[in-house]
């Protein structure tokens, strides 16, 4: 029988501190995107991330959008994208009318496969049709392998924009998560590892670009002493009450990180020996922000699918997740081009698809919720294991073969 209480995915985690800041915007009647919490907010996200500046968002897809326009994208212009994450990541280049292709996973961080981008950008390359940005995606918190992306952008002279919206907080090679690319984006989403109920970021080094971005998130108006405009603007700011959100969540990103991860080692030290189930592996000098915990159920060793152990878990009203459906297999992007990891076998990112599964991951949650968590996946997964050993021992894991 399912407990009445339900255990969430990943929830809002208030400090504490968030009505400090509130009350400072309400004190000052600062309520609009303008004010001493949007200005401090950035300054201290840029501090954190070691970036030269922020510009604060309504939302990462806003922040996307304002970063494909300030790299001069333009309808009929090509952008490059991960394949395997949330459509908000694409969008944006739908907005201003560019024309994507997708870039498949690796197995190893499950994030944008180098290979494939640089199969992609040869081929663009013979075509005289390389992309004007390329968007590369930082999963669950994972960092992509970004020595190796920039290695080849910069080979072709193709700016990256760093979708981080999963990793703020993670690190690569002891840097920021977000902070390797021409632009990183963060969101605040209410999901998110922090949140300011909705709300993003751009942060760059360029301070012609950041600037850019915010005359084009303000609508965009010229300076003079009437409105005038003479480019198409965004009204992309956030408002000063959000940001005093912002400012008490980023006081304890870091402890968000260390409780997540802590959540994650649990999960691994309990349930890593259930030989079904493969956690998504942290690519070597980094450090994820384990935002969610993730894994894939191994279909040559059990019968229970992601739906069926989605469905079991909702029974004992836990929620879960599937992974992302990879955007090539979206309708929206059935004619869209795409670049598999590895041309003779299965997308990578269509394998996690029909494989993997999100598990509550939240820093609220307790030991007592985790334990649940973590019994019931035992209930489910464990029987598999005891009727099929001799199969086991002769099936080999897709996930091993790169």
């Amino acid at each position: 029988m399912a407990n009445s209480e339900r255990i969430l995915l990943s929830s809002p985690h208030m400090s504490g501190n968030e009505q400090k800041y509130i009350q400072e915007a309400f004190d000052s009647n600062w309520i609009a995107p303008l004010g001493s919490n949007v200005t401090h907010f950035e300054k201290e996200l840029a501090q954190y991330t070691n970036n030269k500046g922020a510009s604060v968002t309504s939302s990462g897809t806003a922040a996307i959008h304002l970063a494909l326009a300030c790299l001069g994208v333009e309808k009929g212009d090509s952008v490059f994208c991960s394949s395997f994450t949330f459509v908000a990541s694409a969008n944006p280049a739908l907005y201003l009318g560019a024309e994507l292709t997708f870039i498949d996973s690796e197995p190893n961080s499950w994030n944008m496969s180098p290979q494939a981008l640089e199969r992609a950008l040869f081929d663009a390359s013979l075509e005289t049709r390389l992309p004007k940005a390329i968007i590369v995606v930082n999963l669950y918190g994972q960092s992509a392998d970004m020595d190796a992306l920039l290695a080849i952008a910069d080979l072709f002279g193709i700016p990256i924009i760093e979708d981080a919206a999963e990793s703020l907080g993670a690190e690569y090679k002891n840097k920021k998560s977000g902070t390797f690319g021409k632009i990183g984006i963060y969101s605040f989403n209410g999901n998110k590892i922090i949140t300011t109920s909705g709300g993003g970021a751009l942060v760059s080094d360029d301070e012609e670009l950041l600037a850019k971005a915010f005359f084009l998130a303000t609508q965009a108006k010229d300076a003079a002493p009437y409105y005038q405009h003479s480019l198409v603007g965004y009204n992309y700011r956030m408002s000063n009450v959000l940001a005093g959100i912002g400012r008490a969540q980023l006081e304890v990103l870091d402890e968000r990180v260390d409780k997540r991860r802590a959540i994650f080692q649990k999960y691994y030290q309990e349930l890593n020996s259930i030989e079904e189930i493969h956690f998504m592996p942290e690519i070597e000098q980094s450090k994820s922000n384990r935002w969610l915990t993730t894994l894939v159920i191994d279909p040559f060793m059990t019968k229970v699918t992601p739906f069926e152990f989605m469905d079991k878990m909702n029974q004992a009203n836990i929620e879960t997740r599937l992974l992302w459906k990879p955007l090539q297999m979206q309708p929206l992007f059935k004619h869209t081009k795409f670049y598999k990891h590895n041309e003779r076998t299965t997308a990578v990112s269509e394998m996690l698809f029909k494989m993997g599964i999100c598990i509550p991951s939240g820093s609220n949650m307790t030991e007592e919720e985790q334990f649940r968590v973590i019994d019931e996946m035992k209930r489910i997964l464990v029987p598999e294991s005891q009727v099929q050993l001799l199969w086991k021992k002769v099936q080999v894991s897709p996930l091993l073969v790169d």
